[in-house]
């Protein structure tokens, strides 16, 4: 069974260490390349992954994020995730990665919060 398509679009944040991807339809195992590609292209301080619009996720995207994380840790850089739906949320959730990523309801909330942080 052939999944929809994830679609990607970059944009970028206020400030001019942040970057933000936009993520329509699922995080799945076929959809991880192009996901992978855009992380890689990326050196923004700061990504903010817009979840507003994936419906869900497996367990090799799921590993992909924190593959995300973990990269961007180790570079002194940050991810965080804007608009998660209950769902994905629940994944985090039962799998305890919550604590790792920096979490926000909305996009707008997100960069407003990590805006703030950058000048404080």
């Amino acid at each position: 069974m052939k999944s929809e398509p994830l679609i990607i679009e970059r944009y970028e944040g206020p400030a001019d260490d942040q970057e933000v991807l936009r993520l329509k339809g699922p995080l799945v195992t076929e959809n991880l390349s192009p996901f992978q590609n855009a992380l890689r292209g990326e050196f923004a301080r700061t990504m903010i992954l817009d979840l507003t619009h994936v419906p869900y996720i497996d367990s090799a995207g799921l590993g992909s994020l924190v593959a995300a994380y973990v990269s961007y840790h180790k570079a002194g850089r940050r991810v965080a995730l804007a608009g998660a739906n209950e769902r994905v949320q629940k994944l985090f959730e039962i799998t305890h990665i919550e604590p790792f990523f920096l979490s926000f309801p909305t996009l707008e909330t997100a960069i407003e919060a990590l805006t703030m942080a950058g000048e404080a």
